[in-house]
């Protein structure tokens, strides 16, 4: 059972011991940035969270910034729309060249530029929307979309964000997309991943229990899964002082 009061007094505590009233997210249309929305604004008031949509033409569809912004409208909240091809040409221009998960991954570092100017610009903390599953198999960029002032359902799984955007009322259209971090045109996160979240949260669950050692009847599935996880735990740690 998902304890969403508990998730938004946290929250509301986080921001009063630490002297802020403000936050800033970043909206994409899907699940995990819609619920860390709401959950903001129930924590702080409408009228102190901000959403910043950063699509990027060509790439970004549609349907994409219509939902973030129906999802906005929904809890009242503001928003502010930044297109990113023009900035992303222009680091493409590199003298040392790029390659592709190089090029994949300017994109969450330069949304999340943005969303810090924001919160220097308005004295606010920036909401990170990463859960649990994507935290523990490194699913995400380092000082990108892992980069955040606190992790709002970063204790959740995967599979319990959606349960608890059923609750929070977030529209069905964005609880049931298929979830993708737009990195290139029909990228989705089960091709990444080898699996959805439903098998993958039954997975991360049995090695969280297991202290991350191999079970001896590990199937493919799980071992593959395991080797990401270990590979990137370099990504939530903070880096190591000598």
């Amino acid at each position: 059972m998902i304890n969403s009061k508990k998730l938004i007094t946290d929250l509301r505590d986080f921001f009063t011991d630490r002297g802020f009233t403000k936050a800033v997210v970043g909206l994409s249309g899907g699940v995990d940035s819609a619920v860390t929305m709401a959950l903001g604004v129930q924590a702080l008031g409408a009228e102190n969270v901000t959403g910043i949509l950063m699509p990027e033409e060509g790439v970004s569809s549609k349907e994409s910034s219509i939902l973030a912004k129906k999802v906005a409208d929904q809890f009242g909240v503001q928003i502010f729309t930044q297109e990113l091809k023009s900035s992303l040409e222009t680091l493409s221009e590199l003298p040392w060249g790029e390659n592709v998960p190089a090029k994949e991954n300017m994109r969450p570092r330069l949304r999340m530029l943005l969303l810090y100017h924001y919160a220097l610009t308005h004295r606010a903390l920036v909401l990170g929307t990463s859960n649990k599953s994507e935290i523990l198999l490194g699913y995400g960029t380092k000082f990108g979309d892992f980069a955040a002032d606190i992790e709002v359902i970063g204790s959740l799984w995967k599979t319990e964000v959606i349960e608890l955007a059923k609750e929070l009322e977030i529209p069905e259209e964005i609880i049931h997309r298929p979830p993708t971090a737009e990195l290139s045109v029909g990228q989705t996160d089960a091709d990444d991943l080898g699996g959805d979240y439903a098998k993958l949260d039954e997975v991360l669950k049995k090695l969280d229990e297991n202290n991350f050692e191999l079970p001896d009847d590990a199937d493919e599935f799980t071992k593959k899964t395991l080797e990401r996880v270990l590979a990137n735990r370099h990504k939530t740690e903070l880096p190591p002082i000598l």
